[in-house]
C-alpha cells in the first residue's frame, strides 16, 4: 500500500519520514538505536503501532492571517513566525482539525480577527485541543492577545454547538511577547477546565498544561516494557525521577511497595498529588526538587531506593544527577530515552560506574517522524563470581594436613593491593 503524503509535508518539517513506508521507517530506526547501544547490551525488535495515523493527542494551531487576508491556522515554519496554513494532519486527532477548522470558521462570523504581536491588535492568537484517548473527552483552549473577548459567550456556545464532542472550553490570556503558547491567566468558558484519561489503569486529569504523553497507544506499551523490566514484587521503594505528573509511577504503584516521585515543577507535582487522590492510591508521594539533590539528600539520611526509573528531556541527565543515583546504588535501573544519542553517552557513564545494561527496547512514539524511545533496563554489578572449594583436613591422601595449615595460608595468601580512589 503506497504510503498517504501530506501536502505541506515538505514546509511542515514536522513528519520527515512520511515519505518512507510504515516497515521501512522502522528498520531505520531499529538500525539507529542498535548503531548506538548494542555495545551496551541485547537490543530488542522495535515495538510499532498497527495504525500510525492520527495519533497525536496534543495539537496546536497558530492563528494569523493570509497575504490575501484570510484567516488561516497552522504550524509555524521553522524558526520563524511564519504561518504554514495545515488544515488537515496525518498525525494529529481529526477531532482537533475539526475544532480548528470551526474556529476560523467563527473567527470570520464574528469578525473576530488574529491577534498581532507586533501590533498588539486582534484577539485570536492560538487553539490548543487536547484528545483523550480511551474516554474521548475533548479540551480546547482559546489562547487569546488581549483581555478583551467580545462576544466570549456567544462564540463559546457556537464552538460546542459546531463541534459537539467537546467537554470542556478554556479561554487563556498570553499578551507577551514571546514564543510561548499559554500565558499565565485562564477562565473556564464552559465544562470543568480539565479532562480526564486513562492509561495503564490509572485514571490522569489533563488541564491546558499539563504534561502528558503525545500518543496514548504507544504510551502503554513503553511503560509495559518499563514496568517488566524493573522487576518489581510489592515490597520495592521505587523512585520516579523526572516524574511528570506521576504518570509512569502511579502506573507502577500497585507492584511496588512504595512510589516516590520527584518532579522540579511544581505545578507538575501538584498534578501528580491530585491524580494519586483520584486513583486512591495511597503508597506514592511527590516532591518538588531536583531529582539529583533528592537522591543525595536520602543517600544522606542512610536511605535507599530499590530501582529507580528516569524519563529525562532529549538532553538526557547531567553528570550530577548520574553519580547521585551511582552513589546511592539502587538494585535497578530503568532508563526512558528520547534520544538514543544521548542515551548511549548516559550508559557509557552508568556502566562505567557500577552498572551493566541487561536488554534495550525501542517503542515507535512518533510515527513518520524520526523521533524513538527506548527502555534500558540496568542492574548493580554483581561481585565477581565465587568457586566454592572442599578442603579436607586431616592425615591421608587428598587431605591437607593440620600442621601444614599455616604454611599452606601463607603460600596463598594474595598481593595487597591498592585501590585508587
Amino acid at each position: 500500500m503506497q504510503e498517504l503524503l501530506c501536502p505541506v509535508m515538505k514546509k511542515c518539517g514536522g513528519c520527515q519520514l512520511l515519505a518512507l513506508p510504515y516497515p521501512k521507517q522502522l528498520a531505520l530506526k531499529q538500525r539507529r538505536v542498535e548503531a548506538l547501544l548494542s555495545s551496551f547490551c541485547p537490543v530488542a525488535p522495535i515495538v510499532g503501532m498497527e495504525n500510525p495515523y492520527h495519533y497525536r493527542n496534543k495539537v496546536h494551531a497558530a492563528l494569523g492571517l493570509s497575504g490575501k487576508g484570510e484567516i488561516v491556522s497552522g504550524v509555524y515554519a521553522a524558526g520563524t513566525h511564519k504561518i504554514i496554513p495545515v488544515e488537515q494532519c496525518l498525525i494529529e486527532d481529526e477531532r482537533a482539525d475539526a475544532v480548528v477548522a470551526a474556529v476560523r470558521h467563527l473567527m470570520a462570523q464574528f469578525r473576530l480577527p488574529p491577534y498581532n504581536e507586533d501590533t498588539g491588535r486582534g484577539v485570536m492568537r492560538h487553539v490548543l485541543v487536547r484528545t483523550a484517548h480511551a474516554t474521548g473527552q475533548v479540551l480546547v483552549t482559546l489562547v487569546i492577545g488581549r483581555p478583551d473577548f467580545p462576544g466570549r459567550t456567544a462564540f463559546v456556545n457556537a464552538l460546542v454547538q459546531a463541534c459537539p464532542f467537546i467537554t470542556s472550553v478554556v479561554v487563556n490570556l498570553n499578551s507577551q511577547k514571546t514564543s510561548m503558547i499559554l500565558g499565565r491567566s485562564s477562565r473556564t468558558a464552559y465544562g470543568k477546565g480539565y479532562i480526564e484519561d486513562v492509561l495503564c489503569g490509572r485514571r490522569f486529569a489533563l488541564s491546558p498544561a499539563s504534561f502528558y504523553q503525545i500518543n496514548a497507544v504507544q504510551t502503554e506499551k513503553l511503560y509495559a516494557l518499563a514496568i517488566q523490566g524493573a522487576h518489581l514484587t510489592g515490597r520495592e521503594t521505587l523512585l520516579d525521577a523526572y516524574c511528570g505528573v506521576g504518570t509512569i509511577g502511579l502506573a507502577a504503584s500497585a507492584r511496588a511497595g512504595r512510589v516516590i516521585g520527584v518532579e522540579l515543577n511544581p505545578d507538575a507535582v501538584r498534578d501528580a498529588e491530585n491524580n494519586a487522590r483520584r486513583n486512591g492510591v495511597s503508597n506514592a508521594r511527590f516532591y518538588q526538587g531536583d531529582a539529583g539533590r533528592f537522591m543525595q539528600a536520602m543517600a544522606q539520611r542512610g536511605e535507599a531506593a530499590d530501582v529507580v526509573m528516569l524519563d529525562p528531556p532529549r538532553a538526557g541527565s547531567d553528570e550530577r544527577f548520574l553519580r547521585s543515583l551511582c552513589r546511592m546504588r539502587p538494585k535497578r535501573v530503568v532508563y526512558v530515552s528520547c534520544m538514543p544519542e544521548t542515551l548511549a553517552r548516559d550508559l557509557r557513564f552508568l556502566t562505567a560506574h557500577g552498572y551493566r545494561a541487561l536488554s534495550a527496547a525501542p517503542v515507535d512514539m512518533f510515527p513518520h517522524t524520526e523521533h524513538v524511545e527506548t527502555v534500558v533496563m540496568l542492574s548493580h554489578k554483581k561481585p565477581d563470581s565465587v568457586i566454592n572449594v572442599k578442603v579436607e583436613f586431616g592425615e591421608g591422601e587428598g587431605k591437607v594436613p593440620l600442621d601444614n595449615i599455616a604454611k599452606r595460608a601463607a603460600a596463598y595468601k594474595p598481593k595487597e593491593r591498592v585501590i585508587a580512589r
